[in-house]
């Protein structure tokens, strides 16, 4: 579901740029809130896929979003001019979605937690990803307890000191998402690569990987950093795959300074 108010957007004044959100595989749209809350000064656009029935509807959602924002009944929408420019924010599987939506070129600016140019890699190459048959097992396993598969996947979010700082309490319940949705992503994560077609992103972009991601390595952003551009890395040392989270202050601020720049 996508929350796009034009009557709302007309009677706002211009803003620094509007920011669609896409989020991480099996979390609500919720775990942006705080972040979103120290941008008053962005439009924000949420995208709701926990209930997507396939790896199709998914990255077509994310397109329509991008649609909705940018065309009107197949005019350049007039709302653009009070909130243009447009960047997309992605967390993990979020991110791999906005870098493809920025490959089509629809993107002014990105910005990226814990992402990666391809999910899944060889056995030598696991400094930059998992192994495919790791992410074939959890589709397998959730059909027959799914709420082990996503505990087990968000105990890996967090480093020990992270958890220790109750970082944990940040997430919301488990199970916002659709089996076929958590299924969908997963079948995404597998297949959809970013890395042949980097180096067409020509918009900028803000990069923010925590040093100890056991989810998407830190070697998947300095191959990004690499590859991109126009990109900006922010490392959080003894940060996990979720940076932004208990770092909100932080991240809201260099986010601002970083898009003022540009």
């Amino acid at each position: 579901m996508i929350v796009l108010d034009i009557d709302s957007m007309k009677a706002q004044p211009k803003t620094s740029g509007t920011i669609l959100w896409l989020s991480g595989w099996g979390m609500p749209d919720g775990v942006f809130d705080r972040t979103r809350e120290l941008l008053p000064d962005f439009h924000h656009i949420s995208l709701d896929y926990s209930d997507a029935d396939s790896p199709e509807e998914m990255l077509l959602l994310t397109e329509i979003a991008v649609r909705n924002f940018l065309y009107l009944d197949g005019e350049v929408c007039k709302t653009k001019a009070f909130h243009s420019p447009l960047l997309i924010g992605g967390w993990s599987l979020g991110a791999l979605l906005a870098l493809k939506l920025a490959i089509k070129g629809f993107a002014d600016g990105l910005v990226l937690f814990g992402a990666t140019a391809r999910f899944t890699r060889s056995k030598e190459e696991s400094d930059l990803g998992w192994a495919d048959i790791y992410v074939r097992k959890m589709i397998a396993e959730l059909t027959q307890n799914r709420q082990e598969v996503e505990a087990k996947f968000r105990q890996l979010i967090f480093t020990e000191t992270e958890w220790e700082a109750n970082l944990g309490a940040s997430l919301p319940p488990i199970g916002s998402w659709t089996t076929p949705a958590l299924i969908a992503g997963l079948q995404i994560l597998r297949s959809e690569e970013c890395l042949s077609q980097l180096k067409s992103i020509t918009c900028p972009v803000f990069l923010v990987h925590g040093a100890e991601d056991r989810i998407c390595p830190y070697g998947a952003a300095t191959e990004l950093i690499a590859q991109l551009p126009k990109a900006n890395l922010l490392t959080i040392p003894a940060g996990g795959h979720a940076p932004f989270l208990g770092r909100e202050d932080q991240i809201a601020s260099e986010l601002r300074r970083w898009w003022h720049e540009q």
